[in-house]
């Protein structure tokens, strides 16, 4: 079973060890990178995806102080656990929690270019692109939540 559970003490040392695969590396920052940038601005959660209550994954989340958006900022399944399902159930969960901490009606992520495993995932959960592009040149998609806040693949 996938849950998200809190970065902490007694999973920090297994979620740095996760790796995404060789040709994934340029596409995704590390988690300690993530984790950093999570004290540094205030805004940003990191959770844990596991299975079983291992870790098998990474997700940074928060709301965009400036544009007040609600970001996914960062997806991550370890090489190992990879191609089972467990980023699409990572997503939903994490949707749903989003809503819940922001009330939020959309939630955005940004791929970067060439990345296209996580562009055909995002897709394949709802997500569209918006037909903008962030700072670094990542391509921002969105979802729209229905009105209860649950996912919803109506635009």
């Amino acid at each position: 079973m996938i849950t998200i559970s809190p970065l902490s003490p007694a999973n920090f040392d297994a979620v740095v060890a996760l790796r995404v695969t060789d040709e994934q590396r340029p596409f995704v920052a590390s988690n300690v990178l993530s984790i950093a940038q999570s004290k540094i601005w205030n805004y940003l959660v990191p959770v844990v995806i596991t299975e079983s209550g291992s870790p098998i994954g990474f997700v940074l989340y928060g709301e965009d102080p400036e544009s007040h958006r609600v970001y996914l900022v960062r997806l991550m399944v370890d090489h190992v656990f990879q191609r089972r399902g467990h980023g699409a159930a990572a997503i939903r969960l994490i949707l749903a929690k989003l809503q819940e901490a922001y009330d939020c009606r959309e939630v955005f992520v940004s791929v970067v270019p060439g990345n296209h495993i996580a562009g055909r995932l995002f897709r394949s959960e709802g997500f569209s692109p918006t037909g903008e592009t962030d700072e670094d040149g990542e391509v921002i998609y969105y979802r729209k939540l229905d009105e209860s806040g649950h996912p919803s693949l109506v635009f």
